[in-house]
């Protein structure tokens, strides 16, 4: 979708606070566009928007648009909004923020990253190995890059690194440089109703990738495998550990501080194999190693050296809510991770466990969303089994009306069953602080997990505690 924009448009994101919505906000200023806003409460992206002089609006009415002259809504917003309702009444026009993002990506040169999981990470391992050159690209992610304290920035160069949000589909009118497919799962299936529709539609995506550019598909996913057996169009590399990868992770080793790995390179064409040695990234994980491959891989094909990529991943500076360690409590290290989807947690654990290996897992877990949690319940079940201990909380529902339509009590009865873990429900976050004062101490390792409010709750337990 073309989308022609004057200076003089008064520009109103609903949803603002989003993580993807604020970020694109903050471009679009930079880019000199009148830009202002709406949301449901105050929150850290909204903080960051108001340092940038721009205007947002807590609390949704038909008034916040008055002035306005386009509308970008965020993929949470429902048809009902006020804001939505006077905008189609008085015929402005309304953009999803994928088709205002496409817009912004036709402008550069990109590479965008699009899957189910590991988007934030690789953009931001891209982001970081750009960091080290004379590159200066726009950067629009779906987390806050520590050494940016910010999801976004607008550079001066025609390059931009874009993390593309496939909850609606409208990622497919993006049109990339570069593409990464990460993985793809059975996620968001309220908008795609099946996993058929979901990857035809990443099918669509990259066949927009032109052939002076390249696709890059992690080849260890089931779902990959189907995109790219059925894929009339042939413009991609592939990587992982499967040993028919182009970019191949070898030899690989995991400690609490970082993971090392060697890469194994094998492009068509090539006569002479060609091999990158001790990569390290200051990450856990396999997931994270694939994560980190999928941005050398990018970063190589576009003439990056590798000894900037490997110092690029090595002082990579991490993301927000991916993993980090918040504060530690009788010498008992606490941690806040985004991961809400099954696949997401088990990754997570299985990275902690192999790290970790003579402390307790700790894991509360906050399910996120009803429709979620009811699509994917006996997933969730079997998806703790690398942790010792779970404690579980109630369901953030994201604004979702819906009936749960099962006993969560049975669900928690689930967990231990099929996770083989001993299981705590608690009610509220300060029933969690009593629960920690009273059984938290000892060789112990405690991670927060899942996309609602769980977050704070970790990084206020010190004051509650």
């Amino acid at each position: 979708m073309k989308i022609k924009l004057a200076r003089s448009e008064i520009i109103h994101f609903v949803g603002i606070g989003g993580i993807g919505m604020s970020g694109l906000a903050l471009i679009m200023k930079g880019m000199g566009f009148r830009i202002q806003g709406s949301d449901i409460s105050l929150n850290k992206n909204i903080e960051r928007l108001k340092k940038n002089k721009i205007k947002v609006i807590i609390g949704h009415s038909k008034k916040n648009i008055d002035r306005a002259t386009i509308l970008v809504v965020s993929s949470a917003i429902k048809n009902n909004n006020p804001e939505v309702v006077i905008a189609k009444r008085k015929k402005l026009p309304i953009y999803k923020r994928g088709d205002m993002l496409s817009h912004i990506a036709s402008l550069t040169k990109n590479i965008v990253v699009a899957g189910s999981h590991g988007k934030t990470t690789t953009t931001s391992l891209i982001a970081g190995i750009f960091s080290k050159t004379k590159l200066d690209p726009t950067i629009i992610n779906g987390g806050v890059l520590n050494y940016l304290d910010s999801s976004a920035r607008l550079g001066k160069s025609k390059w931009s690194i874009i993390e593309l949000d496939e909850s609606d589909g409208s990622f497919v009118k993006v049109s990339p440089t570069y593409s990464i497919i990460t993985n793809i799962d059975r996620e968001h299936m309220d908008y795609y109703k099946s996993m058929d529709t979901l990857v035809d539609l990443f099918r669509e995506f990259i066949s927009k990738v032109p052939s002076f550019g390249k696709s890059f598909i992690c080849l260890d996913d089931k779902n990959n495998k189907k995109l790219i057996k059925e894929s009339k169009i042939k413009n991609f590399y592939t990587y992982g550990i499967n040993k028919k990868s182009n970019f191949i992770i070898k030899d690989i080793h995991q400690s609490k501080y970082y993971s090392s790995f060697n890469l194994d390179i094998k492009l068509p064409g090539s006569k002479n194999n060609n091999i990158i040695k001790n990569i390290k990234i200051p990450l856990l994980g396999l997931h994270n190693i694939k994560n980190a491959t999928a941005a050398a891989a990018v970063s190589m094909s576009i003439g990056i050296s590798k000894d900037i990529i490997k110092r690029g991943l090595k002082d990579f500076k991490g993301v927000q809510r991916r993993f980090n360690k918040i504060f530690n409590y009788r010498g008992v290290d606490f941690f806040d991770d985004y991961a809400h989807h099954p696949s997401e947690i088990k990754e997570v654990l299985n990275g902690v466990k192999e790290a970790y290996q003579n402390e307790k897992i700790i894991c509360i877990f906050q399910p996120h969303r009803i429709s979620r949690l009811k699509d994917l319940k006996k997933e969730f079940t079997y998806s703790f089994k690398k942790a010792d201990e779970v404690i579980l909380c109630p369901i953030f529902t994201a604004g979702e009306k819906l009936k749960l339509g099962f006993n969560y009590y049975n669900f928690a009865k689930e967990i231990i069953k099929n996770s083989q873990v001993k299981l705590y429900l608690v009610k509220d976050q300060y029933n969690l602080a009593r629960f920690i004062k009273q059984n938290i101490y000892g060789n112990k390792i405690v991670i927060g997990m899942g996309a609602g409010s769980i977050s704070n709750w970790i990084k206020e337990l010190p004051s509650l505690v």
